[in-house]
């Protein structure tokens, strides 16, 4: 009897560990890097039993990170199974990149953004049931991570529904000395920090196209009040520029900490939340496939 039992118990678990959201070691060959390009992919509860298009969120790390970062340290699966089960967010495949001190740009040494938008992403929308339009993309990331989200709303507003910017690496007219930036290889010329690689690929060469164009992306922005790299600063000056143009789609919070993982552990989760204003939900199918 009591091993019917457990059977019974076992088979009724066995669908809802099925469904459960998974988290996946990827890779796939990269034509702009040479060499292989990793990723972790968040799919969530429910995506292989259903036929749904899901939205995606590309997360990106900071400077010296990797793909495993917001997970290991920034506790993202465990904030994303939480959103999603209360409602907070929909359900959606959060795509988290590993390219190391690359800033995401097309820097002096390797091609970051090119790798990203125009391989990951595609990779990204042939592989899983995502929505391949706008409206079903999203992109955030922290530190050097903010820097390119920034940067590609300013230069992609096309591109994606919303964006978050987490204590974002945004220092103009150059970074502190401290800042891993002028030890990085997108912005080194024969081995030193090169100031003009840096306002080159940095926010303020871009905005002025941006607030031209009509075309306008909802942002959230923030940063630790006590940020060793004056970014509560920087971030303040940039979320002026945006409310000037873009006022009731523009978000700015500073809070309490230094530039560091428990700062944007705890606020990823409000991050999602604004994002999730401005995405798209599942998607049938058929519904999916319009252009």
């Amino acid at each position: 009897m009591l091993g019917r039992l457990l059977f019974l118990v076992a088979a009724l678990l066995l669908p809802m560990a099925a469904q459960a959201a998974q988290l996946l070691d990827v890779a796939f060959p990269s034509a702009a890097l040479g060499r292989d390009y990793k990723l972790q992919v968040y799919l969530p509860d429910g995506y292989d039993a259903g036929t749904a298009r899901y939205p995606t969120l590309y997360l990106l790390h900071g400077a010296n990170g990797d793909e495993k970062e917001w997970v290991q340290k920034g506790d993202a699966l465990t904030s994303l199974n939480k959103l999603i089960t209360t409602g907070d967010i929909p359900p959606m495949v959060v795509v988290m990149p590993g390219h190391t001190q690359a800033w995401w740009s097309d820097g002096n040494k390797e091609l970051g953004e090119t790798a990203l938008l125009k391989e990951v992403v595609p990779f990204v929308e042939r592989t899983y049931r995502v929505i391949a339009a706008k409206r079903g993309r999203l992109v955030a990331g922290n530190s050097a991570g903010g820097f390119a989200t920034i940067n590609m709303v300013l230069k992609y507003p096309d591109l994606f529904a919303a964006a978050a910017a987490l204590s974002p690496a945004i220092y103009a007219p150059l970074p502190p000395e401290t800042s891993s930036a002028r030890k990085n290889h997108p912005f080194l010329v024969d081995g030193k920090f090169d100031p003009a690689s840096w306002q080159r690929l940095n926010w303020p060469a871009w905005f002025e196209g941006y607030k031209a164009q009509s075309t306008r992306v909802p942002l959230y922005i923030n940063s630790g009040d006590q940020d060793r790299f004056d970014i509560a600063y920087h971030a303040a000056v940039v979320y002026q520029k945006f409310r000037e143009i873009q006022p009731k789609i523009t978000s700015f919070r500073v809070v309490g900490g230094d530039h560091e993982w428990p700062v944007w552990a705890e606020t990823f989760p409000d991050a999602a939340r604004f994002l999730a204003r401005f995405v798209a939900r599942p998607e049938a199918v058929e519904t999916a496939s319009r252009p």
